[in-house]
């Protein structure tokens, strides 16, 4: 297992730095100017802009800049943002609290969700609970996140005023009371984004099951006096998660760029509300950094699928 994973690292470190390559190029060649308002404000001279430039190192040609960008990396200087004037990695830290409380809430609920009736599903096909769970599966994967957002916030909390549409960080509460309005105020984005993923992920477990179930195997398996429960938990559901965990791991990021609408519409304090700010603002270290981060935590979770098929499946060895 060591020398499976120092492999991976290994191969990890020339795809991070490839992809940190093209991002900076892209950002680099994208129109746009983060000091192009100084240029329209009479109150600051002409050798004052070009100080600044100069001293960021945005005249100097794209491979000196890269260079630049990825020794401070390596030491650990994210840079600083040219909108609010503090460091990456100090903005990037303040929301990522609220991004996990999102994602990671709404991740639980999606497989709190698609687990149990993706099984239940497959191991009754066809039947009413498996037609009633596909329809409203389609329905779920169908609505944007956007529709579904605006949809609960005209329900919940314009017409029957039960909860909070917009995403409050300094909440006027202390003890059990602060925790109840946390909660308030987080069902309708983690609701918006689980329901969305559980949805896609009913259909997936139940075509995983769907495929095991058939095998010889699971037959042989009843034919020893198993019960049903048993064969389906222990024969497979196991084997059936294999797909599942991939498909899983290879949503993880696509979730949190998918977070970026929820965040927009309920006015989340995230990572995808300070993307789609630094985006406007061309402010091009904040945007490198969480693209850069979003492009790691594809390699992390991939490369935690494929230590948990050695888990789900003792035949996969990693010599």
């Amino acid at each position: 297992m060591a020398n499976y994973l120092a492999r991976r690292l290994l191969i990890a470190i020339p795809s991070l730095l490839g992809i940190s390559v093209i991002l900076f190029v892209v950002l680099a060649l994208a129109p746009g100017d983060p000091f192009g308002e100084l240029t329209t404000n009479p109150a600051i001279p002409p050798e004052v802009r070009a100080n600044l430039r100069a001293s960021l190192g945005l005249d100097d040609p794209i491979y000196l800049r890269y260079l630049s960008w990825l020794t401070a990396m390596l030491k650990g200087d994210w840079g600083y943002s040219f909108v609010s004037r503090i460091p990456v990695d100090q903005l990037i830290l303040q929301r990522v609290p609220t991004t996990l409380l999102v994602i990671g809430a709404s991740q639980v609920l999606a497989l709190a969700v698609a687990l149990p009736v993706g099984i239940f599903a497959a191991t009754r096909p066809y039947s009413i609970f498996d037609q009633v769970a596909n329809t409203f599966a389609f329905i779920g994967f169908s609505l944007p996140t956007f529709f579904t957002g605006l949809l609960l916030i005209l329900l919940f909390s314009i017409t029957l005023d039960w909860l909070p549409f917009v995403y409050r960080t300094n909440l006027d509460a202390t003890g059990w009371r602060w925790w109840w309005e946390q909660f308030r105020q987080s069902i309708m984005p983690v609701t918006v984004l689980g329901l969305f993923q559980g949805a896609a992920l009913t259909r997936f477990v139940r075509s995983a099951v769907l495929d095991v179930i058939r095998l010889d195997y699971v037959t042989t398996a009843r034919s020893k006096g198993l019960t049903e429960r048993t064969v389906t938990m222990k024969h497979v559901v196991r084997n059936a998660m294999i797909p599942v965990v991939t498909l899983v791991a290879l949503q993880m990021p696509a979730v949190f760029g998918g977070a970026i609408v929820t965040e927009q519409i309920f006015r989340v304090p995230g990572i995808g509300s300070l993307l789609i700010t630094s985006i406007l603002a061309n402010d091009t270290p904040v945007i490198m950094a969480i693209t850069f981060v979003f492009a790691a935590l594809v390699i992390l979770f991939n490369l935690l699928a494929d230590i948990l098929y050695g888990w789900l499946d003792p035949r996969i060895s990693y010599s």
